[in-house]
């Protein structure tokens, strides 16, 4: 598993986001999420929903994901 397959897969399965993975050694990653299907979503449901793009990968061929989302707004306001 690499980063670019880790970024297609969340990428894919969260149409018009703007992802970022990072993952040198193949197994764990940080991804950086950016997406408006987060507004009004607490953490741990941003997170479940990426999880969920990723399937059965999380856990094996992906041992670790730290993750970072935000709403484009919230993104922006970061300054």
């Amino acid at each position: 598993m690499d980063a670019a397959t880790v970024k297609a897969m969340i990428a894919t399965g969260m149409p018009g986001a703007k992802v970022s993975v990072d993952g040198p050694d193949g197994v764990h990653f940080e991804a950086l999420v950016i997406a408006s299907e987060f507004a009004g979503l607490r953490p741990l449901q941003r997170h479940r929903r990426v999880y969920e793009t990723l399937g059965d990968k999380l856990g094996g061929e992906i041992h670790a994901l730290a993750l970072k989302t935000f709403t484009p707004e919230e993104w922006a306001a970061r300054g």
